[in-house]
């Protein structure tokens, strides 16, 4: 699996099988969603996408949280891109971490610890999530200055309808796991204690079902959500880069280095 540096750990691990796991491996940065890090998932997508016997694709993260977002080194570097580089590279970026839409069996995504923003997006990109009731989801773009990305407002509204993404997207409200399986965030949500034996046997139940069945009703279901990922993606991609040159963002990277909450002027 691509590796972050000569010897370093694995960015993206994964275990091939009949139930193949996909595990986020940053756990020193919560799993922040880096660019060595898609391009990691992307190549680990490609090499499912090439094993036959695949029924099922667990995707979890490594340590204390799922993820925590997109990383801020990575943010803050964007600050300093002319805006057309930013808008590129920020859709390349959702391409790379979306690719888990493109896998061809069920998808599970298994949720502890945080879910914030890209990384929420990146679990409601798979077909399921099973969640730990302690867990905490967010999508908390508006708290950092920045418009909703990684599909954020087409993944939403289809998962949720209209009223109810609109109310996460526009405040960015944290939610626990309780709270988000009510929504519809969650498929299912049970103590964190639980949470690995609860995913085995919903990972099993899929696993058990007649393969070429399943395979087909799974790309039935997304193929709504990949029409308004097409219209979505290439928006948010062009108004994150604009948001990227304001005040508001530079205030968000420093609120967040003091550990405090940001103060936006609106410029």
């Amino acid at each position: 699996m691509t590796e972050s540096a000569l010897g370093a750990a694995p960015l993206v691990l994964l275990e091939l099988g009949e139930i193949t796991r996909l595990t986020l491996n940053r756990p020193a940065q919560a799993n922040a969603l880096d660019w060595e890090m898609g391009q990691a998932l992307e190549e680990a997508v490609s090499r499912i996408q090439r094993c036959e016997d695949v029924r099922v694709v667990m995707l979890g993260g490594s340590g204390q949280h799922f993820c925590s977002g997109g990383d801020f080194a990575f943010i803050e570097e964007n600050t300093r891109l002319e805006a057309e580089q930013v808008r590129a590279r920020m859709l390349r970026f959702y391409q790379m971490y979306l690719s888990i839409v493109d896998l061809p069996v069920p998808t599970l995504a298994v949720l502890h610890g945080s879910a914030i923003g890209a990384g929420l997006c990146l679990a409601l990109a798979c077909d399921l999530r099973l969640g730990s009731a302690s867990a905490r989801l967010s999508v908390n773009f508006v708290r950092l200055g920045l418009h909703p990305g990684m599909g954020a407002t087409a993944l939403l509204p289809h998962l949720l309808g209209s009223a109810r993404a609109r109310q996460l997207l526009l405040t960015g409200e944290v939610l626990n796991g309780e709270q988000a399986a009510a929504l519809g965030l969650l498929t299912r949500v049970v103590p964190l204690e639980e949470l690995t034996a609860s995913a085995d046997r919903v990972a099993n139940t899929l696993a058990s079902a007649a393969p070429l069945a399943v395979r087909d009703t799974t790309e039935t279901l997304r193929a709504p959500l990949r029409s308004l990922l097409a219209a979505a993606l290439p928006r948010e991609a062009a108004c994150q880069a604009a948001n990227f040159g304001t005040e508001d963002v530079k205030r968000a990277i420093e609120a967040f280095k003091q550990k405090q909450p940001p103060s936006f002027v609106g410029r």
